[in-house]
């Protein structure tokens, strides 16, 4: 077992799969006055506080799902608790799963290493295309520690994938396939694409943290976020943690890629830059409330503008002192935990505001707003690991979009925020079921009113566009376009046959309606995968 973790800081993070977070958000709302220092608005969850929340959640386990699952996040984050069995009885070739969780460990009292192997493999049927979709992938993933201050992580996968047919007009048109970066044609119809994670952690302090590498961030408690998702690929980026109190200060600054053109030959593309901070504040026990902030810009010579740098600053002042050109926006987010059971959550985002014309109520361009309301409800209606969740997205037309490429919210041709963009209402339900501890079942629905583009018109939706080829400057309302109602249902089945090696069986049905004709509108896909130590590969757009 595990020697014990003194820092305080975080040395490495639990990767962001949302099935896991969903288990240990569920325990966060169950057992989280007990944790207080995992804010969970903020993604991904250090494995020390992951452990800290196990060990509570494996001593008030009532049933054998809480059980397995409060001891499968023990197993998972050994080497930040003492507490659990996760020696293995029979070891592989003697040096080989030594214990239950991973290919290949070691430690001692200044050093540990995981390594573990990454496989996805995936077959469906899809009615919008001939033939097999499936999806390949083969990789490695190794973390551990140095001296209890240092952390690294690495994860790196190789991938052949064809997709089902309303995934493969996204890629048309957006040129890049979702979630990842450059890619190459594989047989015919096929996307051939390398995945890659890493980072470098060091904890400055018992209180501070530092961070350095390609990773996902997400911002919020809900099933989207509107400030910060994990829709886009891995990104360079620079992160400071602090904790102190009843704080949690998180400073963000990333290199973005403003635009991906194909076959442009060996040529750099285009940068841009974000800062975001987040400060978080524990009110109470079980309230949480976090003021955000954020800036996209660019430079001459791809030059980082140093005044960003500064860590307590306001940017919307340093913006406008420098000229205001650059993309500035604010807002708020709650989480609200009642009685043990529910969660109240929501996000404000502010990317123009003008109390004048908000008041007007005359649609004004500008408006851009988006929000977000949400409940969680565990252990629904007094039925064990029954978990139920309900959310609105709303968010108006040319939110998130600005004067050009190297100002609007996106990376790699694809939104940091929600995956379908802006000028949309959207309605999330989702039913989470455990009957016995190894299986899983969820269904979700995901019902969207949004306006698309027509004849080349810019009618707020598609981030990639400038606002500046806006289609009016008043009158503007949410749906605005060609009108589309589309509802996307995910039905799925997750087995666990040991740690992290999963058997997934998948129904997706996509139906939209809208005033623009369109080929096909309705998908059917049935998939069948397995996936040891990676998560599901999903495209709810």
């Amino acid at each position: 077992m595990a020697t014990g973790f003194t820092a305080q800081a975080q040395d490495v993070y639990v990767p962001y799969n949302p099935d896991v977070y969903h288990m240990i958000d569920r325990y966060q709302i169950k057992y989280g006055n007990e944790v207080p220092e995992l804010q969970t608005a903020v993604r991904p969850y250090g494995r020390a506080d992951v452990a800290d929340l196990a060990e509570v959640s494996v001593r008030n386990a009532r049933s054998a799902a809480d059980q397995f699952n409060a001891e499968y996040l023990l197993r998972d984050n050994w080497n930040y608790t003492t507490e659990g069995n996760n020696s293995s009885q029979r070891p592989f070739l003697r040096y080989f799963y030594r214990n239950k969780t991973d290919l290949y460990h070691f430690e001692n009292d200044h050093f540990t290493l995981r390594v573990n192997p990454v496989l996805h493999l995936e077959v469906g049927l899809d009615n919008q295309t001939d033939g097999v979709r499936y999806v390949n992938t083969r990789g490695v993933q190794l973390e551990g520690t140095i001296d209890e201050r240092f952390g690294y992580y690495a994860f790196i996968g190789e991938n052949q994938a064809q997709f089902p047919g309303y995934v493969v007009d996204r890629i048309v048109r957006d040129q890049v396939v979702p979630h990842e970066v450059y890619w190459k044609r594989f047989k015919g119809d096929g996307y051939d694409f390398i995945t890659a994670r890493g980072y470098l952690n060091y904890a400055l302090s018992k209180h501070v943290e530092i961070q350095l590498g390609h990773d996902r961030h997400v911002i919020g408690d809900g099933y989207r976020s509107l400030v910060y998702s994990d829709y886009a690929p891995p990104a360079f980026f620079l992160k400071l943690n602090t904790r102190v109190w009843k704080l949690h200060y998180m400073n963000l600054f990333q290199e973005l890629i403003s635009e991906y053109r194909r076959n442009t030959g060996d040529r750099l593309l285009p940068k841009k830059y974000m800062a975001l901070h987040r400060l978080g504040i524990n009110a109470t026990e079980n309230f949480n409330v976090g003021l955000f902030e954020q800036v996209v810009f660019a430079r001459d010579e791809g030059k980082f503008e140093l005044q960003y740098l500064n860590p307590v600053i306001f940017y919307r002042s340093i913006e406008q002192a420098l000229g205001s050109e650059d993309n500035a926006m604010l807002g708020a987010d709650f989480r609200w935990n009642i009685a043990n059971r529910v969660q109240l959550y929501g996000q404000l985002m502010l990317d123009e505001f003008l109390l004048k014309e908000v008041k007007a109520g005359n649609g004004w361009w500008a408006n851009k707003q988006a929000g977000q309301l949400g409940a969680k409800y565990i252990d629904a209606f007094g039925l064990g690991n029954l978990d139920l969740q309900g959310e609105v997205n709303i968010i108006r037309p040319y939110t998130y979009q600005h004067r050009d490429q190297f100002t609007n919210y996106q990376h790699y041709n694809q939104p940091l925020a929600h995956p379908m963009g802006a000028n949309l209402y959207e309605l999330i339900g989702i039913i989470r079921y455990q009957p016995i501890p190894r299986l899983n079942l969820t269904a979700k629905a995901i019902a969207t009113r949004y306006g698309q583009d027509t004849d080349s018109l810019n009618y707020g939706g598609n981030v990639l566009l400038p606002y500046t080829s806006r289609v009016s400057g008043y009158g503007n309302e949410i749906g605005q376009g060609a009108t589309t109602n589309q509802v996307f249902v995910d039905l799925t089945a997750t087995f666990q046959l040991r740690h992290n090696v999963f058997l997934d069986l998948k129904q997706v049905v996509r139906r939209s309606d809208s005033e623009v004709n369109t080929l096909d509108s309705n998908t059917y896909f049935t998939s069948f995968a397995f996936r040891w130590n990676i998560p599901q590969r999903v495209h709810e757009f």
